[in-house]
């Protein structure tokens, strides 16, 4: 029989590639955005999740067996993150109900779950590093926290199961994304040779010389998959990484070599991207227009801000995935790989010359 799934931003970067990997293993997918992009094998629906009645609308016809959320809005202030973000949960799982179908329900959030807020980013007693899943909730007020609980709520409500996924730094691709550091680094090293600028690490000495870790989509889409599918994954939380630790002293130079450039020593200040990139716009219009790209507008591409955020952390930041390892989940990813294999496909698309 058939399964049939619910992907929930999938206008973004691991909705798109959840989708897929759905579509690969012989899912029925149905796209949840509010402006679905067409994708091979999955069925849009366009709804705003924080409209309740909308979005019971737009869900109507849909019966899956498994939700996976995978998409947030970003707002001023995080109690306002809180406010918007568990009611868009609320109103998407009580949009799914009357269907009575849904055994399982995947929500993504990250390492801010360890880290903190925007408004309180790696400040204050943090968990030793590596993260694990036990290490509680941080004192603090946290989106994160909310949106579990709605999901917590409803299974318990309802009777399906859940599971919490905690990737890093997410690598994959997707147009117009709030938080895109493979596409951001992308057009910063193309800038770089445009104009000559030095290709220079924008962070943290911490960050520079310590040990990390990143998350492929393609690898938590797998892992998502994984949950629905593994008994034993049942109502957990996971991290969700590639599986590789590695220096940006060392990855900084791999993608500098990628893109034909030399990377600039490194003398320990931190020199933002969202300082450097300020006034790139009309650099990249005109790049645009001349290799005939995609897209034109810059902001459109790259989110130099959240790069900053992850690249200025003043601690390590590193996850552990024993928990996973344990129940079965094997699956492995190169850190540079993924940033290649990212590279060519805006090259392919024309996203970059």
């Amino acid at each position: 029989m058939t399964r049939t799934a619910l992907v929930v931003g999938t206008s973004g970067i691991v909705g798109s590639a959840t989708a897929a990997q759905l579509v690969a293993d012989g899912w029925a997918v149905h796209g949840l955005a509010r402006r679905p992009l067409a994708q091979d094998g999955v069925t849009p629906v366009a709804a705003d999740l924080q409209d309740a009645a909308g979005t019971a609308a737009a869900l109507a016809g849909v019966k899956p067996d498994a939700v996976f959320i995978a998409t947030w809005s970003r707002q001023a202030t995080e109690a306002e993150n809180i406010r918007v973000n568990a009611a868009m949960v609320r109103n998407l799982l009580d949009g799914v109900r009357p269907a009575g179908r849904v055994r399982h329900v995947a929500l993504v959030t990250g390492l801010k779950h360890y880290l903190g807020p925007f408004e309180a980013y790696g400040k204050g007693a943090l968990p030793q590093t590596p993260f694990r899943e036990e290490q509680g909730r941080l004192d603090v007020e946290n989106f994160y926290y909310a949106q579990e609980d709605e999901v917590f709520a409803a299974a318990a409500r309802d009777g399906f199961g859940w599971s919490v996924h905690r990737p890093h730094t997410i690598i994959g691709r997707a147009v117009g994304n709030a938080m895109n550091m493979g596409t951001t680094l992308a057009v910063y090293a193309t800038l770089c040779r445009e104009v000559g600028r030095p290709f220079r690490f924008p962070g943290s000495a911490a960050q520079w010389n310590g040990l990390t870790d990143m998350t492929d989509a393609r690898q938590l889409a797998r892992h998502l998959v994984w949950t629905t599918e593994t008994p034993a994954a049942r109502d957990q939380a996971f991290n969700v990484v590639n599986g590789d630790v590695f220096r940006w002293s060392w990855m900084w130079g791999r993608i500098a070599a990628w893109f034909g450039l030399e990377p600039a020593p490194f003398d320990g200040s931190v020199k933002p991207l969202e300082e450097q990139m300020a006034d790139d716009a009309g650099v990249w219009r005109g790049i645009a227009e001349r290799e005939e790209l995609a897209e034109a507008d810059l902001s459109r591409l790259a989110s130099p801000w959240h790069t900053d955020a992850d690249l200025g952390r003043p601690i390590e930041v590193v996850t552990d995935m024993g928990k996973s390892r344990r129940l079965g989940f094997l699956d492995y990813q190169p850190t540079d790989d993924a940033f290649f294999g990212l590279f060519r496909q805006l090259r392919a698309d024309r996203l970059i010359p």
